[in-house]
């Protein structure tokens, strides 16, 4: 049977509740609502919208208040969950939130951005190393993932609307890019563009310039699932239609 598993940057969960985030998913069937940037503890939000449409819920939250977090709601029970991957400093940031579901295993994640200078692009890589060899490991393990979130960085020149003008723009650097290219050459399949692979579509866009309303975006938001999982996958597109932030939902639909 097939899930619909929705991934989703809200810039704030509380802030997108008020934009009628409850609202527009009581319109949708999603099976699991991956939330990155929930920006929250979990005692400061309203769970009563997601307790009556049927969510479980877990999360993962900033020690810092008011800062990153990532949280998983599900209307099938999770066998096991667990925050974070070990590593101090990033479980610090709340970034990955990992739930087993049986014989596979969702990572909700949210990458680390380096748009604020060089300490926090230094920060980014590090973590895209680490993340890389932690996910390796638990691959032995648990051969069946899913790994989806914002991922902070545009792969190819389909995936940003000006790709010559951001060439030296964090999230397109060459190194992040070829890191992404060694994530998919390393067991990973980008479960979009394997099912779209002319498509240009994206998935946030800046605030500035009217940029969103001109489409002009950067697709930073992303599936992977393992190659094992790939002839698996049934569709894949992005909600653009949803407005509660600088993202827009992208909808991963899987047999499982």
């Amino acid at each position: 049977m097939s899930k619909k598993i929705v991934s989703y940057n809200l810039n704030g969960l509380r802030s997108a509740l008020s934009k009628g985030f409850a609202e527009w998913l009581q319109t949708h069937q999603f099976d699991i609502v991956c939330v990155q940037e929930t920006k929250a503890q979990r005692e400061q939000v309203d769970h009563r919208p997601f307790i009556e449409m049927g969510y479980h819920d877990s999360w993962h939250s900033a020690e810092k208040k008011g800062y990153s977090g990532v949280a998983t709601f599900s209307k099938i029970q999770p066998d096991h969950v667990v925050e974070g991957c070990g590593l101090a400093k990033y479980d610090a940031e709340g970034r990955i939130l990992r739930t087993d579901f049986g014989d596979w295993t969702l990572l909700n994640c949210y990458f680390p951005s380096g748009t604020t200078g060089d300490v926090r692009q230094d920060f980014k890589m590090e973590f895209l190393d680490d993340f890389f060899n932690w996910i390796q490991e638990l691959k032995k393990e648990r051969p069946q993932l899913i790994v989806v979130g914002d991922y902070n960085i545009a792969h190819q020149e389909i995936d940003i609307h000006n790709p010559k003008g951001n060439a030296k723009s964090s999230g397109f650097l060459p190194e992040e890019r070829a890191w992404m290219s060694r994530w998919f050459e390393a067991g990973f399949t980008d479960a979009f563009r394997y099912l779209n692979p002319d498509a240009v579509q994206y998935s946030w866009w800046s605030f500035r310039a009217n940029a969103r309303a001109n489409n002009k975006g950067w697709r930073i938001d992303y599936q992977s699932v393992t190659n094992g999982l790939r002839d698996r996958l049934v569709y894949a597109t992005h909600l653009t239609d949803a407005v509660h932030s600088d993202h827009c939902p992208v909808l991963l639909e899987i047999d499982l």
